[in-house]
């Protein structure tokens, strides 16, 4: 196994995190760390598609595999500790395989609960043909018991009618609200930072993303925040995995958490190490939190018919 690290040395580093990387099988990595090291895992695990970095097999063996990677990670996992598990579907022939159905019976198994289950769309993705195409994946967030880290201050939102009172009871004309704002529930909408929905309406990484690199299954900086604000504290290790580009390690580092990632493509560490430097010399393209999706204009040509289509008919023939 090779094991690369870095640790912070530039004197006008303006963030107070640590971060290693290791490159390496994440088993065998995963059995050489502490017990309950991390407060925080996140990550997006291979979904047995066959990318380049994954071999393709059964599912029934690829849950087998991955159960034995969970076991650890719960062992590695604090106390207080989150888990975090972003996955798609796994398709086959055509047949959609519902991974965090799937996983939530491995979690399960190992005692771990269940607080949300959040639901990631995005707009662009391939387009299938003979079913909808699939715009959303969805973070399984699990703890590992009822005392956990969860600060819901960081993440509250204006309320709606700060004003409002309690209208009868012992506290009748009282504010009912909470001067920090709302809880935000467990709908969050993330563009506008009112996490209202369930719905995390945040761009995949594409081409025209401002954080895009080699990776073909790279996520985007933001929909790690927020699970990093909610379920860490400063000073928090969080750790990733199957950290690919290094994009958890890079959100925890800019909140001031330390990042720990294992991935076993040494290209994606050479890259996750190039991100990280120029994120600590402040020259890192990340998509902001609160950036709308960007919208096009009603004169864009792209988002004008195109005169051909508005001479064809719903039967494929030209009028």
């Amino acid at each position: 196994m090779k094991v690369k690290e870095n640790i912070f040395g530039y004197p006008d580093n303006p963030y107070k995190s640590d971060y290693k990387i290791i490159a390496g099988d994440t088993l065998t990595t995963l059995q050489d760390i502490e017990t309950g090291k991390f407060d925080l895992i996140i990550t997006s695990p291979p979904y047995n598609v066959g990318k380049e970095y994954e071999t393709r097999k059964s599912i029934e063996k690829y849950l087998a595999e991955q159960e034995i990677v969970i076991k650890e990670l719960i062992r590695v996992t604090s106390s207080k500790g989150n888990i975090c598990w972003q996955v798609g579907n796994y398709v086959n022939k055509g047949e959609i395989f519902p991974l965090d159905i799937y996983y939530y019976q491995i979690f399960k198994r190992y005692g771990l609960k269940l607080r949300n289950r959040i639901i990631w769309h995005f707009g662009h993705g391939l387009h299938a043909s003979n079913r909808f195409s699939g715009r959303y994946e969805t973070i399984l967030w699990f703890t590992k018991g009822n005392d956990y880290i969860f600060n819901l201050d960081d993440v509250r939102v204006p309320a709606k009618y700060p004003g409002k009172r309690h209208f009868k009871g012992p506290k009748k004309g009282e504010l009912s609200g909470n001067p920090r704002g709302k809880n935000p529930s467990d709908v969050w909408e993330i563009l506008i930072r009112d996490w209202e929905k369930e719905l995390w309406d945040i761009p995949n990484v594409k081409a025209n993303h401002p954080e895009k690199t080699d990776h073909p299954c790279q996520y985007p900086i933001e929909l790690v925040e927020r699970c990093i604000l909610a379920l860490t504290n400063e000073g928090s290790w969080v750790l990733d995995p199957y950290a690919g580009v290094g994009s958890s390690m890079i959100a925890a580092i800019k909140n001031n958490r330390n990042a720990f990632g294992i991935e076993k493509e040494k290209k994606y560490v050479d890259i996750t190490n190039q991100r990280i430097n120029k994120l600590i010399k402040g020259k890192l393209n990340i998509r902001p939190m609160t950036q709308p999706i960007h919208k096009p204009s009603p004169n864009d040509k792209v988002a004008m018919l195109p005169q051909e289509w508005l001479t064809l008919n719903f039967n494929g023939n030209n009028k």
